[in-house]
């Protein structure tokens, strides 16, 4: 979020009123900022506890720590682990618009609070000599979180910048951010309607009575083929598909572009043959130049574009509708 300010003067008492207040704000954050510092550092001097006991000894996480209550996920990081969680401050989570908080902490709004905070961790220690060394990192909500390194720092998402690393638990580690990360809350199904291209799908999707499953909590992988690779299918094909008395085979074909889990690219690079899927059939997995084509004897199809997240898996894009054998 870019937040901007007007600063205006008037006369010359204005101006010393307003220069006044603006030292004295400066003065306000550059103690805020200290005091900060000083409580992560005495919070590292003394580490060794879980990682919950020890951003609470910090007491700048306040409110990550009421967040964690809500949600119910104290005790998983008080638990063995190991985890890696980035942290952010009460600082960061002020950054956040007013009322989101507030909004969070609802009891109804448990899961998506729950999502949020799971964002923010990855199994295993990770260390920041390793994470430099990342392009992402797999979180315990189950999408990916970018990392990059600029102007050398850690940067998470191309948002949070990590401000203190490695503070050592006994379950794991805290990297501190200053900017809480935000995971894709929309499901496979209201993306792709969103898109705006993939409209046969969605009705196709309807039609077979699977848009409630997509919907669900999955995660999938979904090779969505665009309107212009169902256009692609011989004249009438769709409009045959959609009609009740042939709903099996549009579900055995729709299926056939799913799969369990949420799998990557650059791990679909690395296969020759998929896992199953929900039709119950394998894809077979080509990769030339650097473009993945994966399908059967029968169609093959070219990933267009990969790696789209929903809260509830991935899409790739492909330009061919998959036609099981």
């Amino acid at each position: 979020m870019n937040t901007s300010m007007k600063i205006g003067s008037v006369g010359l008492l204005v101006a010393l009123t307003g220069g006044a207040f603006a030292l004295a704000s400066t003065l306000s954050e550059e103690t805020k900022g200290v005091a900060e510092t000083r409580e992560i550092e005495a919070a590292e001097q003394t580490a060794g506890g879980d990682i919950v006991d020890t951003a609470l000894a910090a007491g700048s996480f306040n409110t990550l720590a009421t967040a964690l209550k809500a949600a119910g996920l104290v005790e998983t990081l008080k638990g063995k682990g190991p985890f890696t969680v980035f942290a952010p401050t009460d600082e960061a989570f002020a950054k956040l618009p007013p009322g989101t908080v507030e909004s969070l902490l609802k009891p109804e709004n448990k899961a998506q609070l729950a999502a949020i905070l799971t964002y923010h961790v990855v199994p295993g220690s990770v260390l920041a000599s390793k994470a430099i060394t990342l392009s992402n990192a797999g979180s315990v909500n189950g999408q990916r979180i970018d990392l990059a390194v600029k102007d050398g720092r850690l940067m998470l998402d191309g948002k949070a910048m990590v401000t203190k690393a490695d503070i050592s638990c006994s379950n794991g580690v805290i990297h501190v951010i200053d900017t809480v990360i935000l995971p894709v809350q929309k499901d496979i199904v209201d993306i792709a309607v969103e898109a705006g291209s993939f409209n046969t799908l969605a009705a196709a999707l309807k039609a077979g009575g699977l848009v409630e499953a997509l919907k669900g909590k999955g995660p999938f992988t979904v090779f969505a083929p665009t309107d212009a690779a169902f256009a692609k299918l011989p004249k009438g094909t769709v409009e045959n598909l959609l009609k009740p008395e042939n709903k099996d085979r549009l579900v055995s074909i729709l299926k056939y572009h799913v799969i369990p889990g949420s799998v990557y690219a650059d791990q679909v690079m690395t296969l020759k043959e998929s896992a199953p899927t929900l039709q119950g059939y394998t894809l077979q997995v080509n990769v030339k130049d650097g473009v993945v084509s994966l399908g059967n004897g029968v169609a093959m199809g070219k990933v267009a574009s990969a790696d789209i997240e929903a809260s509830n898996g991935v899409i790739h894009v492909i330009d061919t509708v998959l036609l099981p054998e």
